[in-house]
This record gives C-alpha cells, sequence and structure tokens, in this order.
C-alpha cells in the first residue's frame, strides 16, 4: 500500500515538474488522465503509449484542444499520419488554444506562404511553432527585424525553426549580436557590398550564434590575432568556423594549439596555416585531437601526410579506418597514397571510391596497339 501511495505521489510529482511554464496559467493537472484527450488522440491514431512514456503529463491537463488542433493542421494541408506523427512527438500542441495556434498560423506563413511547406516545417520543429502566446510580439518584432536586414524569407524560417528561442526573446537582443557580426566582418577587411550574402549563410549555417554573447565573439578574435592572424584570415576563419567561435573560449584554444603544435612539430606560422585549412584543429580538445592522430599513425599514416592535409582530423577513427579497409580493396595504399581521398562526407567517398573501382577495372587503352577490325 505505501509502495502505491509513493508510486502515486511520484507520479504527480513528475507531471507537475513536467509542465512547461508557459502552460501553468490555463492548463490544471489531475490525478487521472483526461479521458477526452485519450479517446481523441486514439481517434486520431496516435501512439498513446509513446506519449504516457515521454509526456504522459499532456493527458492529465484540462482543458485539451486536440480536436480542434488536429482539425486546424487539416486545414493547412496536414494528413491523418502527419497529424498523427506531430500529436506523438508534441502532444503539448493539444493544449495549444486555437485562437493561439491560428495567431502562430499566420505569423509564420508571413516568410513561409506555402502552407505545404509550412507543414513539413510543423512536422520536423512541432515546439517553434506551438510556442506561448506571450512571445508573439517578440516573434513578430524579430521577423522584421530581419526582413529589414533583406534577409531571405526561407533564411529566416529556418532560424525560426531550428533556434525558436532567439525568435522568442527580445528584438534589442538579436540586433547586438547581429550589429557585432557585421562590424567584425567590416573591421576585417569584408567588402560591403557582399556582407548581407556573408550574414545569410552564416546565420544559416549556425542560426545558434544568434543566442551567444558579443562579448565572446570579440574576446575570441583579439585572441586570434595575438596569435598572429591577419585580418583577412580571421574573416576566412570566422567564414570556416560558421559562427561556431563564439563557441570558444582563449584557454581552450591555448591548450589545443600548444598540443597541436607539439604534436605535429611545427612552426606557428605552419600551425596557422593549417589551421586555416582545417579549423577544426582549433575548436576540437586536445583529448580528441590525440584520440584523432594516434588512430592514423597507427594505421601507418605519417605525421608529414597529416600535415598536408590536416582536414582528416575532422573524421573519427572508426570512419578514418572503415575508408582505409575500402580503399585496400581496390589495391589503394593509403600510406603512399594523397590523403585526400579519405576527406569528405560519405556521398563525396562513395564517389572516390567509385573512380578508384573503375579505373580499377577499365582496361588500360593502349593507343599503338592495333585495332582489330573484321574483314
Amino acid at each position: 500500500m505505501l509502495r502505491l501511495i509513493a508510486k502515486s505521489l511520484c507520479l504527480r510529482c513528475q507531471c507537475a515538474t513536467a509542465i512547461p511554464l508557459h502552460l501553468r496559467p490555463c492548463s490544471t493537472l489531475s490525478s487521472a488522465e483526461n479521458q477526452q484527450t485519450v479517446e481523441a488522440l486514439y481517434d486520431l491514431s496516435v501512439d498513446i503509449q509513446k506519449v504516457r512514456q515521454l509526456k504522459g503529463w499532456v493527458l492529465h491537463a484540462c482543458p485539451a484542444y486536440t480536436n480542434e488542433v488536429a482539425d486546424l493542421l487539416k486545414e493547412m494541408g496536414a494528413s491523418g499520419f502527419t497529424v498523427a506523427r506531430i500529436l506523438a512527438s508534441h502532444p503539448e500542441a493539444v493544449l495549444c488554444h486555437p485562437e493561439q495556434m491560428r495567431a502562430q498560423r499566420e505569423l509564420w506563413m508571413s516568410v513561409c506562404p506555402k502552407q505545404k511547406e509550412l507543414v513539413g516545417i510543423i512536422e520536423n520543429f512541432p515546439s517553434s511553432f506551438f510556442t506561448s502566446l506571450s512571445h508573439h510580439v517578440n516573434q513578430r518584432n524579430n521577423i522584421a527585424y530581419f526582413q529589414s536586414l533583406n534577409l531571405n524569407n526561407r533564411i529566416i524560417t529556418k532560424l525560426m525553426a531550428s533556434a525558436p528561442q532567439s525568435f522568442g526573446r527580445p528584438v534589442e537582443q538579436n540586433e547586438l549580436m547581429v550589429c557585432t557580426l557585421q562590424k567584425a566582418y567590416q573591421d576585417l577587411g569584408g567588402e560591403e557590398a557582399n556582407m548581407k550574402i556573408w550574414l545569410q549563410k552564416l546565420l544559416s549555417q549556425n542560426p545558434f550564434v544568434l543566442l551567444k554573447r558579443p562579448e565572446v565573439l570579440r574576446q575570441n578574435l583579439l585572441f586570434l590575432r595575438d596569435k598572429g592572424f591577419s585580418p583577412a584570415e580571421l574573416l576566412r576563419l570566422l567564414s570556416k568556423l560558421r559562427g561556431f567561435v563564439t563557441e570558444l573560449n582563449p584557454d581552450c584554444m591555448s591548450r589545443t594549439l600548444a598540443y597541436s603544435q607539439d604534436t605535429m612539430g611545427c612552426s606557428e606560422e605552419e600551425l596557422r596555416g593549417i589551421i586555416l585549412n582545417c579549423p577544426a584543429v582549433l575548436y576540437y580538445p586536445d583529448v580528441i585531437l590525440a584520440e584523432r592522430f594516434e588512430g592514423l599513425l597507427s594505421a601507418g599514416i605519417s605525421m608529414s601526410q597529416i600535415k598536408e592535409t590536416p582536414t582528416v582530423l575532422e573524421l573519427t577513427t572508426q570512419i578514418v579506418n572503415y575508408r582505409i579497409q575500402r580503399l585496400r580493396v581496390y589495391g589503394y595504399d593509403i600510406r603512399t597514397g594523397s590523403l585526400q581521398v579519405l576527406n569528405g562526407t560519405k556521398k563525396d567517398f562513395e564517389m572516390s571510391n567509385g573512380k578508384l573501382m573503375l579505373r580499377r577495372e577499365r582496361p588500360i587503352f593502349n593507343p599503338v596497339a592495333p585495332l582489330k577490325v573484321d574483314d
């Protein structure tokens, strides 16, 4: 009996702590499941066991608008299967008031007018769409701000979907970070005519850069400048790092640079060249770099080869060993050949591998050999 009481109390505590803050004023939790919600989800073919396991508190919340949310999604072109998937992965959507959801639909369609595309975004990023109405003003202001920068609506949509926190906060915070990025670009010699494209590309590759503190960016650029990087090289690094320079700090970079220079036995100038070719050397911790150096060297690859093609350090040891085995099948000796064939994505490697296979299977054409011609 005591165990049952304890289990019941734990369930209530889990429900109470799991419910998002913005839902508490308008939603209450009961010890029993809301049968209307359960039945509505069942009728929509939602995996209720999955909901119970991951976010069971939703089934205890009241009021819920399961059918209304499903109808609005279907109005936007979502199929029954898609609706079921959205509600299974993000069941708290049923606590979203229909008026709130209509306001969100109107807001999102200002940057993504095609409802079919919007449904796809909701399916992949449901938590970005089903947000608190209290964020609506900030979202609208941030959309207006990014549109004033002449950013493509597709980029703005991507930012809203993948980094919703940056749109739920006051626009002034995003303005500050964007101005810091623009100033860094200009101070490093970037051309004014290309700044919009540069900023658009950086934000699309790393939307979370908006959530970082401007001081971190300035501090890290100063550190790298003191390490001998020229303004042009810093701009190149900032672009290649895709804003991830804001996730570094001078202490970590100092340790990584010292370790890399000591391991590769290179000068500071050589190290800067290696980093420009492979920024991963800058942001990977020395523990990870040590593992990758060891893996490459144990595979018979020399340090001079690594220095010549440092981008192999971006690959895990498991991927490197797998690719070396694949290349060995076609007679390619990685110890004497270029490491460039190891690089790239899985698709890039398969293309290189295919070329090696064709080269092995295709007979060598001898231009002086007589042609066999039927009489």
